[in-house]
């Protein structure tokens, strides 16, 4: 209590500036990154208080940040900027249910997506993975194929990967994405 803000750690700087902020009742919170120099323990507390002001008082509040693995346990919609425009914006829950990941044959991969709206392909030896954008409704899966569910950090991803994709209305994009070359992995880096 004694010391002065300046003389806090990172996360009880933090702490502090957010508790001003939610003194003055603000119907609009905005937090640019509010979290980058924070340890595990201080983001965690950080997120509570503000789900706390969400839920108790109403306030709504505009997350800028690049941990994404934050902003899917707390985000209800998701805008996400990619070379100073829109490229991805809708309810998480619903973009979450739009996309999926196939995963099958690495020879096939390039037929599949000629038929699919593909936001982002990687291929390795003998598997290729397949992040698309579906109707929302139960698509078939391509014969030979598993599809899992997506990520908000892998569908993230995907689109910044693929600056011509967009996950707004109307179809992710004109072409199917290329694939990449490399070892088999997973879309997520």
């Amino acid at each position: 209590m004694k010391r002065r803000a300046g003389q806090l750690s990172g996360g009880q700087q933090a702490q502090l500036a957010l508790t001003l902020a939610l003194a003055r009742r603000p119907r609009l919170l905005v937090l640019d990154e509010p979290m980058a120099m924070l340890d595990p323990v201080a983001r965690h507390d950080f997120m509570a208080t503000v789900m706390t002001a969400m839920a108790d008082d109403g306030v709504s509040v505009v997350l800028s940040s690049h941990v994404l693995a934050e902003l899917e346990r707390v985000a209800d919609y998701l805008i996400l900027l990619s070379q100073g425009r829109v490229q991805v914006a809708g309810e998480v829950d619903d973009l979450l249910a739009s996309h999926r990941v196939l995963t099958g044959p690495a020879a096939e991969a390039g037929r599949q997506a000629g038929r699919l709206n593909v936001v982002h392909a990687r291929r390795g030896g003998t598997q290729a993975h397949l992040l698309v954008r579906t109707n929302g409704t139960a698509d078939p899966v391509p014969s030979g194929w598993d599809a899992h569910p997506v990520s908000l950090e892998e569908l993230a991803l995907a689109y910044l990967r693929e600056p011509g994709a967009a996950a707004l209305p109307g179809p992710s994009r004109g072409r199917p994405a290329p694939l990449e070359s490399g070892e088999p992995s997973e879309v997520t880096r």
